[in-house]
């Protein structure tokens, strides 16, 4: 392992943590859910750990370890290391991202990092680099017990100066000084929603850099005494948070999904990625939308996808075609957006990316684009347009992605099964359970 590694970024890393007076390194990986993991070793044991990795017990971590292998070694990634701005600048803390490898220094099959590493190394030997760009929805809310809001605005409202907006301001001015841009911030649809736009970047450094967005929106609302979520329906009635994934495939510095004589500026690559988007998107939904809670916000009404359908401009589409800017050129992509921020992000840029390719090497036609609302068609018109729909539920969802060869392909057997077994034990917990509604509706009348 010590001779694979770069040794600039080595030092590198040793030289930044000794002139910012680092003393300890949070060492970060995820589990199969996508929940950030880690534990923390001192500024002395770096040099050590950069070059040989950190033993750790993974038996704990959901989807790691089956009974005999336990033991889990973490290889931080130098590219990664960043200090984090809300911790004390005297005796300083940092995080690194780690690939989780095994005892004898193979990549861990079970982990999400190295899951998206093999999808994007079959993308660089055909050519091409892939970008992604997602729009995380949030909500903030007084605590974690119940979902009071802290604000009724709505859509790009601007709200008088006041603690959500100082929230999100802080945010984005503290992922900026982690090094993750962020595009564009404003108020979302719903009451206290929020969004966050990340510039886009290769999949690896958003995944990891989405992950990162994640803890400091609740790290910056916690250290003012509220509650922010990523639950993708904490409010019935209202609009549910979404994380709209922009992608695009390039070639050096040329964007392949960029031609400009063809309608939309959409070349033949880019109709045969939706194509393959398409195809897989009911299978593969099951890793963009992972919890019961999931399927209560693609329903009908909330501008959220429940039909398998693309669009230059209509947004109740699965998939959407942004509007053409000239002079950027770089901008032409597709807009995929059934995900939600609960989802693993490394696990989802993954099956996207293989389902896109999988249209990209087959050459599979797009089908016509759907510029109609598709919710208001009836189920024929739907049926004889040959448009499909997204799971309704976490129990579908898991049946359709059982049956799944590029989804078993995408993750890795060892993945695959581990995230199918997850999702099986909480559909089976859930289905258990007796909800408020059915205490209300049935108990006085039956």
């Amino acid at each position: 392992m010590a001779g694979q590694r770069d040794g600039s970024a080595i030092d590198y890393v040793l030289h930044t943590a000794r002139e910012n007076d680092v003393r300890f390194i949070r060492l970060w990986f995820t589990d199969i859910l996508g929940n950030l993991k880690g534990f923390a070793i001192t500024v002395e044991e770096l040099q050590e750990a950069l070059e040989s990795g950190v033993a750790f017990d993974g038996s704990s971590i959901q989807g790691f370890a089956r009974v005999d292998e336990s033991d889990m070694i973490a290889l931080p990634d130098p590219t990664t290391f960043r200090i984090l701005p809300w911790r004390p600048k005297e005796n300083a803390v940092a995080r690194i991202f780690c690939d989780v490898l095994t005892p004898d220094g193979q990549p861990f099959q079970g982990d999400p990092r190295q899951v998206l590493r093999r999808n994007l190394e079959q993308a660089n030997r055909m050519g091409f680099t892939f970008y992604v760009g997602p729009e995380l929805e949030y909500f903030y809310f007084k605590d974690s017990a119940s979902p009071v809001p802290l604000d009724h605005g709505d859509y790009f409202d601007q709200t008088p100066s006041d603690m959500v907006t100082d929230l999100r301001r802080e945010t984005v001015l503290t992922l900026a000084e982690m090094g993750i841009p962020v595009t564009y911030s404003h108020h979302e649809a719903a009451p206290s929603q929020h969004e966050i736009d990340l510039q886009y970047a290769d999949a690896l450094s958003m995944a990891d850099n989405v992950m990162t967005a994640r803890l400091v929106v609740k790290e910056i609302a916690a250290r003012e005494g509220v509650y922010a979520t990523f639950m993708p329906k904490p409010l019935a009635g209202a609009n549910g948070s979404g994380m709209h994934i922009n992608l695009s495939l390039f070639r050096k510095d040329r964007n392949l999904f960029y031609d400009q004589n063809a309608p939309l500026y959409l070349s033949n690559m880019a109709r045969s990625f939706i194509a393959g988007l398409i195809k897989h998107a009911a299978e593969i939904t099951l890793v963009t939308n992972q919890w019961v809670n999931s399927y209560k916000r693609l329903v009908p009404g909330y501008e959220a996808p429940v039909y398998v359908s693309w669009a230059s401009i209509n947004r109740s589409d699965l998939i959407r075609v942004p509007a053409f800017r000239a002079g950027r050129e770089d901008g032409v992509r597709i807009e995929y957006r059934a995900p939600d921020p609960a989802c693993n992000p490394y696990l989802a840029f993954s099956v996207l990316l293989a389902a896109g390719l999988d249209g990209v090497e087959k050459e599979l036609p797009a089908p016509p684009s759907v510029e109609e609302n598709v919710a208001a068609m009836t189920d024929t018109e739907r049926r004889e347009r040959n448009i499909g729909s997204l799971p309704r539920g976490l129990h579908q969802a898991i049946d359709l992605a059982e049956g799944s060869e590029l989804l078993r392909k995408a993750l890795g057997e060892h993945a695959f099964q581990s995230l199918l077994n997850s999702k099986r034990i909480e559909w089976e917990r859930y289905r258990s359970q007796v909800t408020d509604y059915e205490i209300k509706y049935y108990l006085p009348m039956l």
